[in-house]
Formats: C-alpha cells, structure tokens, sequence
C-alpha cells in the first residue's frame, strides 16, 4: 500500500481561515436557480465513471475515516456509550489491522465526537490529550423549534463545555418563506455565539423543498459566516443525497471564488455503506479539488459507516468478510 498510502500523506491538512461572512445580497440569493434534471444526470452518472479499487479503494477508506464524526445522538445515550465510543474514535481500527496494513506511522484517528450537550463534558475528558475535536449539537437539534435566545444559550453551554465545534439546525421555515433577512440574522447570532469554534450550519436540505432551496440555504448561511454547510440532523425523512451534496458543492466553489474563503461541507445521515462514502469523496475532490480532501474541510456524519468501512479492509487484508455486527458500535 506504500504508494496508495502517500497519495493519502500529499492530501492537505492546514487549518483554513474562518469564514467571517459577507453582506447579505437578497436579490442574488432570489435570483439563484437549479436544474433539478441536470443536477441529477451528472449525479447518476458518477459510479459508472469513477471507481478506485484494491489498495486504493482501501486507502480512500482511510482517508474517510480521518473525516468522519463518529456519532451518537440516541436518547438513551450515557456517558459508558460516550467514553467507548471517543475510545474508538482514537483507535478507529484494530492494532492487528493497523500493523497489516502498514499504516502504523499514520496514526489514524476519526476526525471528532459529535454528542448531545449533555455529553460533551464527557467527551472531552475522554479525548483530552487525542486532538480529536468533540462537536456538540445544539439550536434545538433536531427540530431547531426552541426560543431563539435558549439556541444561542445552548451555544454558549456546550463551548463553555469545551466543544470545538458547534452543529447548529437552522429555522426551515425562512426558506420555505424565503425570508432571507431573518435567516442571516439567525445564522450570524450562532456564529458571534460560538466565538473560537467553529460552526456547522445543518440546512435538513430533505425538508427545503427544492434543490434551489438547498442553493439559497447554503448561501446565506455562507454569507452569514457559517465555517461548514451540512446537509441533515439524520432525523429527516430524506438526509445526504449525492443531488444535495453537488449543489451544495457548487455554492461552496463559487463562494470561494468570490471571497477566497473555503467553507467545509459535512453530508450525514444514511450514510452507512463503504462504497457510498467512495462516491462522496470522489464528488468532492471533482468539484472541489483536493485541497477539500482533509478533515478541516470534509466530515461525514456518521455512526455506522465505520463498521463497514472496517469490513471492507479486512476483506482487502484476507479476502473475506467477518459479521457485520462484530464491528457495531456498543
């Protein structure tokens, strides 16, 4: 694997900027149009023109490892669920697994722990010392339905906690309305909120109605100084898409042709198959070049995609699969 493995190396990792955000232009964010049937042509087409396999198919599984929120968001969560999983967070992969593959000077972790409020105290203990970030929900997660002034306390909590990074649900209803004005506002609160962490605006893209919709989301939350656009709370009806993802591609391209800014975008919720996460890096590096390719810059949302991820390498290793549920997450 020694030169799949240096392709992953020459990825780049350096903190971008954070996004300070522009003025709001209400008339270009009206005038911004998608077309649904060429969005999903190009869409439809990918798998049959892209594939890696064997020791590159295994090193872009690495590589999402180092991008994925590990994730647990259940009511019955309790801080022996968080600890383990923050302990698989730091060991993603077996040692034995980790020696055959050759990887040992990587250092392979996941990309953070994302958790309820109520857990990120927790967390944090459990990776102190990791340099794995603990990412909190917040605003009301999932519904984002609270008084506004108890979503910007929840933010001030969770980084008074010690959350490094901040997964706020926006107020769907300015986009169905197309109240661009109150969104912005809404969404710069959250940011002056946050203050040094960073802020992952969730636009619920399956509840916005149309693909246009997803395009003026992610603008505005752009404009109001969002550092990550991601698609869902994983509670809708409909999550990541691979027709969300590339419109939302596009907006952080053209946001950053215009302002120089690279804004992160995180897809989560139904993502739980190896081969789906392949597609949504090779979207990314198309779209967006592989300056995109790194952990600051790429998340996927996920609880379960590290299990198969981890099947999928050891079939690479020995030619066969083990039980699903010998990786499942506790």
């Amino acid at each position: 694997m020694s030169k799949a493995v240096s392709d992953i190396r020459e990825f780049p990792t350096a903190k971008p900027a954070r996004n300070p955000g522009i003025a709001l232009d209400a008339e270009f964010i009206d005038g911004l149009r998608v077309n649904r049937s060429a969005v999903e042509r190009r869409c439809a087409t990918l798998g049959g023109r892209r594939t890696v396999k064997k020791e590159y198919q295994a090193a872009w599984l690495l590589k999402a490892i180092t991008c994925m929120d590990l994730t647990t968001l259940s009511g019955d969560d309790t801080p022996a669920r968080v600890r383990r999983l923050c302990a698989k967070a730091r060991q993603p992969l077996s040692p034995t697994m980790v020696e055959q593959l050759g990887i040992e000077s990587l250092g392979i972790t996941t990309g953070a722990v994302c958790v309820y409020h109520e857990m990120v105290a927790t967390a944090v203990d459990a990776l102190e010392g990791s340099g794995i970030p603990v990412a909190a929900v917040s605003t009301g997660f999932p519904a984002g339905l609270s008084p506004h002034r108890l979503k910007v306390m929840e933010i001030e909590e969770s980084v008074a906690s010690g959350a490094e990074e901040i997964d706020i649900v926006i107020s769907r209803r300015h986009v169905l309305t197309g109240d661009w004005q109150a969104l912005y506002n809404e969404m710069r609160d959250y940011r002056a909120a946050c203050g040094d962490a960073h802020v992952k605006a969730i636009l619920a893209t399956g509840e916005l109605g149309t693909l246009s919709n997803v395009a003026r989301a992610s603008w505005v939350c752009m404009m109001a100084g969002a550092d990550f656009i991601k698609t869902s709370t994983g509670k809708e009806g409909v999550n990541a898409t691979l027709p969300f993802t590339l419109v939302m591609l596009r907006a952080i391209r053209d946001y950053h042709e215009q302002t120089g800014i690279r804004i992160g975008y995180k897809p989560a919720g139904g993502i739980s198959k190896a081969k789906d996460c392949l597609s949504y890096l090779i979207l990314l590096k198309e779209e967006l070049g592989t300056e995109w390719l790194n952990p600051e810059l790429f998340r996927f949302g996920a609880s379960s995609l590290l299990g198969d991820i981890e099947r999928q390498l050891e079939h690479f290793l020995t030619g066969s699969y083990s039980a699903a549920n010998r990786h499942a997450l506790a």
